[in-house]
């Protein structure tokens, strides 16, 4: 159809939700192609992957994010109204916002944040017979972003606000009651968001100029009006979400230090090595499978005619281990960073193209910064050992992450 190879069957979501991975790259090498069409929830669809077709998919002049993404990952995941739904001088506009919070600074007190709670949580790990670092580390992310972002949090609503926090990034894809949880979390972390928001414009609140609550609730977008409380709020939970949300890439980093333990040595002996480390596990490591925008209307790419208003999904994880850009795409080599130019369609681990102008997520800048410290603190301020246990990864969750959540055991400090 329109000159683009169709996949198998009437409807394929079902293929989707079973493989959510390995289905569109799969169905692509089956079909000798760069992209097919099929039915995802019933709507027509293209599956794309690879650079080439990355690079296709950021041209905003025709293809645009307004709605593209599926309800249930709409009312669940990102919220309504905020900058991933918008197009043109709306969404670079607000993406200002956003990026006005990633400066190197910022960055850094954020990291700063975290290892101060890293060294207050040590104790109680070597207390304790074992700990589950997911767990662990969803609870210090939290802390440390909230207080980074002029957000109070009292001690007393902390695995609270955790667990609703995860709940937006970790059920928003499932189905039956963990997704129903999902949106009941977005429906009351909006409600205090807003309260907060509006908080600070009456001047109850005064947290630091600098500070994602204080732009964020103060912001104006092109019309030169404040944004509603509650589109505040969903910006606000767009800061908070992702920053939590980085614990599965910190336990994906943990399983790939167990697993290829020479990079231990290697990151003690040279910290130049931490970033190629942490950029390959966001490079082999599932996290996001795939990103969504709408045909804005007829055009033609490479012989393929995209009808108006056919749904578009990016790969991302195939695009990221696509053997035509990356030699040996499912080994773990972090070296491969050392020396290599990398372009922004082949790697795309938070989305593709350019922070200032596509959906490329600017929170990329704090994942690597979360995790480069969360590694540099495993193997340079800690010894534990890592017990037997069920190490796989459930490649049919999102994200997908060991069954055990990784378990520690026999925490001490580094001699």
């Amino acid at each position: 159809m329109f000159g683009i190879p169709s996949a198998k069957g009437f409807d394929s979501t079902l293929a989707l939700l079973r493989n959510p991975y390995g289905f569109i790259s799969e169905t692509c090498r089956a079909l000798d192609t760069d992209l097919f069409e099929t039915r995802i929830l019933l709507q027509e669809t293209i599956c794309m992957t690879g650079a080439a077709t990355a690079e296709a998919f950021y041209r905003e002049d025709r293809l645009i994010r307004a709605g593209s993404m599926p309800g249930r990952i709409q009312k669940s995941l990102l919220g309504e109204g905020g900058v991933q739904g918008l197009d043109g001088a709306a969404h670079q506009h607000r993406k200002k916002m956003f990026m006005s919070l990633m400066g190197t600074e910022r960055i850094a007190a954020l990291e700063g944040t975290s290892l101060h709670m890293l060294d207050n949580y040590a104790p109680d790990w070597e207390a304790r017979n074992e700990v589950v670092l997911y767990d662990e580390v969803r609870e210090m992310l939290t802390r440390a972003a909230c207080a980074w972002a002029g957000v109070p949090l009292n001690e007393a609503e902390v695995a609270t606000r955790t667990a609703q926090l995860t709940a937006l990034f970790q059920d928003a894809g499932a189905l039956g009651p963990k997704h129903w949880r999902a949106r009941l979390a977005r429906h009351r972390l909006e409600k205090w968001a807003a309260r907060l928001i509006q908080q600070v414009r009456d001047g109850e609140l005064q947290p630091t100029q600098e500070s994602a609550l204080h732009i964020i609730a103060t912001w104006r977008d092109l019309d030169g009006e404040l944004l509603t409380p509650r589109v505040a709020a969903v910006e606000l939970l767009n800061v908070l979400r992702p920053t939590v949300a980085v614990s599965v890439f910190i336990v994906q980093a943990a399983h790939a230090l167990h697993r290829h333990p020479e990079w231990r040595q290697k990151l003690k002996d040279d910290e130049g090595q931490l970033e190629p480390f942490v950029q390959e596990v966001r490079r082999l490591y599932p996290f996001f499978p795939a990103v969504a925008a709408r045909v804005k209307s007829d055009f033609e790419w490479r012989g393929h005619r995209f009808p108006k208003g056919y749904r578009v999904l990016l790969d991302l994880y195939g695009t990221n281990t696509d053997a035509r850009s990356w030699d040996a795409p499912q080994e773990f080599r972090p070296e491969r960073f050392h020396d290599r130019e990398v372009t922004p369609y082949e790697f795309i681990p938070q989305g593709g193209g350019d922070h200032h102008r596509n959906h490329r997520c600017p929170g990329e800048w704090i994942a690597i910064s979360q995790m480069k410290a969360f590694c540099s603190f495993f193997v340079n301020a800690i010894d534990y050992e890592v017990p037997d246990q069920d190490l796989d990864l459930e490649t049919g969750e999102l994200p997908p992450m060991p069954k055990s959540r990784f378990i520690m055991r026999n925490v001490r400090p580094r001699q």
